[in-house]
């Protein structure tokens, strides 16, 4: 079936889609916390203290995530394509949008694809009811579609040309708000996704077998309704460390999770207050940063030196701020990027490997496009 070559594509190795009833949501059977090859070292990287967001000084429009033809607008997800396939060229910018025409929160369904230069005009990739409040999205090597979609409650994942594969839905995945894809140093890549109903994260194991491991729960939700909805989101994965970083909206904290490939079935229990952690792999969690200038933050992207730049989308003074921490908390900076209304900073993504070369790609919900920070 076209989704178990999908998957394969992804993973480089024999994955299974298990049976035909997995095409529709049904037929995948959550994993009993098998083990996964532990990574070494498994050490948070060291700190670069200099600030690649201070040297990122030209902010630039690359152009518009209204989509050509259904017009839908508030864009939340985007990432990267890694390769040139389907619809997207190797770089190209892919963009869900979270609301309808209507401009009503979580109504929007359509993913959009943008090269990433200014001037650049929407591609429609794929429009569908599955994507309903598509909150994030992360492509595979083969650049196929991973969305978390809030209101539709479920993970669809797409082809490159945005055909439908397969939709996962189930008791594991409420409300999905966060998601990323992770190949470590050694062993099979995963997705991993976060809920904004429970606060969980999922492992989606691309192995031998697709399955998948609840590795996280604990993180603080709000059960807020579609624009003003906290949960655990903006993920970022590092492959050193084999790292795995969570934004935490509702605690104003950002938390990693070392090892994360090897955390079994219910390895993490994230305490009250978000700063402390319990469970069997509760010495792999650890607190990055809490507290001001974070406020409300929902989004992230991770820089060549394993630097993150988190996304505000509370501030009381209408601001949308950017800030840069080290991996192990050090606050290098921070950056307005539009001064109207707050709550407009969603998805963020970087670019680059090295400080000459980094770009920050970001979301602009009070424009409706993308912009980037360049030298």
């Amino acid at each position: 079936m076209r989704y178990s070559l999908a998957i394969g594509s992804i993973a480089g190795t024999a994955v299974l889609a298990a049976a035909a009833g997995c095409a529709h949501g049904g037929g995948m059977l959550p994993s009993a916390g098998a083990a996964f090859a532990r990574q070494s070292p498994g050490q948070v990287r060291p700190d670069d203290t200099t600030s690649v967001l201070k040297q990122l000084r030209k902010q630039v429009v690359i152009g518009s995530t209204v989509d050509p033809k259904l017009h839908q607008l508030n864009p939340y997800g985007l990432t990267v394509a890694p390769a040139t396939a389907g619809d997207f060229e190797k770089g190209d910018l892919a963009v869900c949008n979270f609301n309808a025409k209507s401009n009503v929160q979580g109504t929007g369904y359509t993913i959009v694809a943008l090269h990433p230069k200014p001037g650049s005009k929407p591609l429609l990739v794929t429009d569908g009811k599955t994507l309903t409040g598509c909150a994030a999205l992360a492509l595979g090597p083969a650049d196929d579609i991973w969305a978390a979609a809030f209101s539709a409650d479920d993970n669809p994942v797409l082809s490159a040309s945005g055909q439908l594969e397969t939709n996962i839905k189930g008791k594991d995945f409420e409300r999905p708000w966060g998601q990323v894809y992770a190949q470590p140093t050694s062993g099979n890549p995963a997705f991993y996704e976060s809920n904004a109903a429970d606060g969980t994260i999922v492992r989606i194991n691309l192995g031998s077998k697709f399955t998948y491991d609840v590795i996280a729960k604990g993180f603080a939700v709000n059960h807020g309704k579609p624009g003003s909805i906290f949960g655990p989101s903006g993920l970022a994965y590092d492959a050193t460390g084999d790292t795995l970083y969570i934004v935490d909206g509702a605690n104003d904290t950002v938390v990693g999770f070392s090892n994360v490939s090897s955390i079994s079935s219910g390895g993490i229990i994230v305490e009250k207050g978000g700063k402390t952690f319990k469970g069997p792999a509760a010495s792999d969690a650890h607190l990055v940063f809490a507290g001001k200038p974070l406020d409300g933050p929902i989004s992230s992207a991770l820089l060549f030196n394993g630097n993150l730049v988190v996304g505000n989308t509370s501030n009381p003074s209408g601001q949308n701020v950017m800030v840069e921490l080290t991996p192990h908390g050090k606050l290098l900076d921070v950056r307005n990027v539009d001064k109207g209304a707050a709550g407009a900073l969603f998805g963020i993504v970087a670019t680059g490997a090295n400080a000459a070369g980094t770009k920050v790609y970001f979301n602009d919900d009070n424009d409706n496009d993308v912009q980037v920070l360049e030298r």
